[in-house]
């Protein structure tokens, strides 16, 4: 059978009304049925999805290709990589930028690896947050009870301005660091637009970490003060955070740092909302964020007025958010999707879904199924958990438009089971970092959606693939292309030139690392292959090597020790093996046992290691560093 012929089949046998009528398991067998005779060798892996003409038409890609005068995709991508400015000057007008004072241009630069972006201009970058209707929807929230409530814009913004004003009766001013530790929630997202509503710097601590980590986030950010709830409910657990938060202020009050806690009980004063935000610049810092990096502390990274642009485009262009949409992507204001998804959502008027507990069992599926949600974000072991206990499959999704998935690397089989849950949707992958503001690599809802895949570089985006001699390769190192909104150009804690640029392949363009390998495949499609240097994503949290092996290195027995992430072939999550030096004993299960021990207690409960090897000596070059792809081979021919 033709390709033509394979794809015209599946579009008469995937109409919702069909197959509604199947399980998900012979959703699934219909489509490996169907794509029995592809060619992927030479068309590259089946696709799941193909976008009608009526879904292109409705697209925000088609709406800006027709905006800027541009006949196809491919036309719009070598424009934004050739005109970066003219690019992003029509991207601020489609998402409603709102200045106080207008910038006097979109980007100057000498060195394209130190931009400066809209000079000039006057902003608070919470206004464009609220442009929609004041009775429109923007939070709508609820937990495992299956009660949903609903917050409007306007609503939202009155809550926003009092709390703002709370913060400078405290006697907080503008460009003051103010931590948050709270799960992600109503109270949350209020807190954290109030917080750059007057002109200070959110800084996002997830709330899993263990007091050490919480204070360590703290110090290095010189935060003034913390917000956090006293405690909260997850899959039937209390979660006592207080007690965590008081812990890391008496490490930090150890150390010399005085800081001011608030917690959801406090007893605000009745005072005036503010009613105007505070006015800055484009480079103002808005929120501190923290990405592991391969040694020492967690790199502390500033996103600016200009990163939410980003995180606000690519919902847009690549999720294809739209007014009155409704949003749920199961996060936390800790890591950069948690607020990515308040720009990505609130900019382009649409509605933020929180279910205010864990998304893993059926009182979740309900909640998406009952606040119509239209976009769904996932992590890829989230989704492997609904396909092992097939929790899910009893709920109407149909009003899903599409899902997107991030924090590892995903593969085709969960993929195409999340998929076939709301009637074969198209999944947007998307890779990127904190770094970055959003993605590099992403999918669209115009080209076909192929599960575990990349159909495209990202907007605004550009980048090369380089093997280890610096030549363009298929399969290779990530480097990217600057300028972009949304890059960073400064850390706290690190030499950003040396961090990012110093070393890097001599090449026509600037080059900028990154640390992703990806694989080019047949039909224009990408496939991520890991990093390439000693960070992972073990469940989508980013975490340097250093920081689990530092923890290791205090138990007991243990001389030295060294940390890689093995995925499973594609069919499982990516897993963390330690090799420890010492004798035979710490092979042992109660060894393994007191290792996940210390890491849940003085890094993050999420991450443990899965299995340790004893080594005599860990491989190393003469300059000392540690061979991780030996241990990587030894691994795989011990599995």
């Amino acid at each position: 059978m033709s390709k033509r012929a394979i794809i015209e089949k599946w579009r008469s046998v995937s109409d919702w009304k069909q197959l509604r009528q199947l399980s998900v398991a012979e959703r699934i067998a219909l489509h490996a049925a169907t794509f029995a005779e592809w060619d992927a060798e030479h068309d590259g892996p089946a696709p799941i999805w193909f976008p009608t003409d009526q879904a292109i038409a409705a697209s925000n890609l088609t709406d800006f290709l027709i905006q800027t005068n541009h006949s196809d995709f491919q036309s719009l991508k070598t424009w934004w990589q050739n005109s970066p400015s003219e690019f992003w000057k029509a991207a601020i007008e489609t998402l409603n930028v709102a200045f106080r004072e207008p910038p006097v241009s979109i980007l100057e630069f000498d060195d394209p690896r130190d931009p400066t972006w809209l000079p000039k201009a006057r902003l608070n970058i919470v206004e464009s947050c609220f442009q929609a209707d004041d009775s429109a929807t923007a939070l709508r929230f609820g937990g495992a009870d299956g009660q949903i409530e609903s917050m409007t814009y306007g609503e939202l913004y009155a809550q926003v301005q009092l709390v703002a004003a709370h913060l400078r009766d405290a006697g907080f001013e503008p460009g003051d660091r103010l931590a948050i530790v709270m799960p992600m929630d109503s109270t949350s997202v209020v807190t954290y637009l109030a917080i750059l509503y007057a002109g200070c710097a959110a800084v996002s601590i997830a709330d899993s970490f263990a007091p050490s980590e919480i204070a360590k986030r703290i110090r290095i950010s010189q935060a003034k003060g913390v917000f956090y709830c006293e405690s909260y409910q997850r899959a039937g657990k209390t979660i006592a955070l207080g007690e965590n938060v008081t812990a890391a202020k008496q490490i930090c009050e150890s150390e010399g740092q005085l800081v001011r806690l608030f917690s959801d009980r406090y007893p605000w004063p009745d005072v005036a909302p503010l009613e105007s935000p505070h006015i800055g610049a484009p480079d103002d810092v808005i929120n501190v964020l923290f990405s592991s990096g391969t040694t020492g502390d967690p790199k502390a990274i500033p996103w600016d007025q200009t990163t939410p642009i980003k995180c606000a485009a690519d919902g847009r262009f690549h999720q294809d958010i739209r007014t009155g949409d409704v949003v749920v992507w199961p996060t936390n204001l800790g890591w950069m999707m948690g607020p990515w998804l308040i720009f990505a959502t609130l900019i382009n008027g649409a509605t933020i879904g929180l279910f205010e507990d864990a998304p893993t069992g059926e009182a979740f599926g309900k909640f998406v199924q009952d606040a119509k949600t239209t976009m769904l974000g996932v992590v890829p072991a989230l989704v492997r958990h609904w396909k092992n206990t097939k929790c899910m499959e009893a709920f109407d999704w149909s009003a899903i438009r599409c899902f997107s998935s991030t924090g590892e690397a995903s593969n085709a089989v969960d993929m195409t089971y999340l998929s076939a849950l709301a009637g074969f949707k198209p999944i947007i992958e998307y890779c990127g970092g904190t770094e970055i503001g959003g993605g590099y690599i992403s999918s669209t809802v115009i080209q076909p959606n192929v599960p575990g895949t990349f159909s495209t570089v990202a907007v605004g985006n550009r980048f090369v693939l380089l093997d280890e001699e610096g030549q363009p390769t298929k399969e290779g190192e990530l480097f990217l292309v600057p300028p972009s909104i949304g890059l960073s150009r400064k850390l706290l804690n690190r030499d950003h030139f040396e961090t990012y640029y110093a070393g890097v392949p001599d090449h026509e363009l600037p080059l900028r690392r990154h640390g992703d390998r990806l694989q080019q495949l047949p039909g224009g499609y990408f496939r991520a292959c890991g990093r390439t240097d000693d960070t992972m994503n073990p469940g989508g949290i980013k975490v340097g090597s250093a920081e689990i092996e530092s923890i290791i290195n205090g138990v007991s027995g243990i001389q030295e020790s060294a940390v890689i992430a093995v995925s499973d072939q594609g069919t499982g999550p990516d897993q963390l093996v330690a090799f420890l030096v010492g004798d035979s004993s710490l092979e042992s299960e109660s060894k393994l046992k007191e290792i996940n021990l210390a890491i849940r207690q003085n890094l993050n409960p999420l991450i443990r290691i899965a299995r340790v090897r004893v080594l005599d000596k860990l491989p190393r070059t003469a300059s000392n560093k540690i061979m991780r792809r030996n241990l990587r081979k030894l691994e795989a021919d011990q599995s």
